[in-house]
């Protein structure tokens, strides 16, 4: 999916910035797992989950979604 923002021109997050505050947002409300957070935030997930520790959020982390992320590290030939 492909979303398009305007924001206004002095607007000072960049792109990446925006990705990454979108994706913890997500995250902690339990919209995506951390494996799509890091995914939309174009980190990995330990960086993910060091950028979400330094703001003091939880994981939120099942079976299922250890399960998950396991499969897309496999698929992106991580693991």
């Amino acid at each position: 999916m492909q979303i398009t923002i305007n924001l206004p021109d002095n607007f000072s997050l960049t792109e990446a910035d925006l990705r990454r505050e979108l994706a913890i947002a997500l995250f902690q409300q339990e919209h995506i797992t951390l494996g799509s957070a890091s995914q939309l935030a174009e980190l990995h997930q330990i960086e993910f989950q060091r950028l979400i520790a330094s703001r003091g959020i939880c994981i939120h982390y099942d079976l299922e979604e250890y399960q998950l992320d396991v499969q897309n590290l496999k698929a992106r030939g991580w693991l």
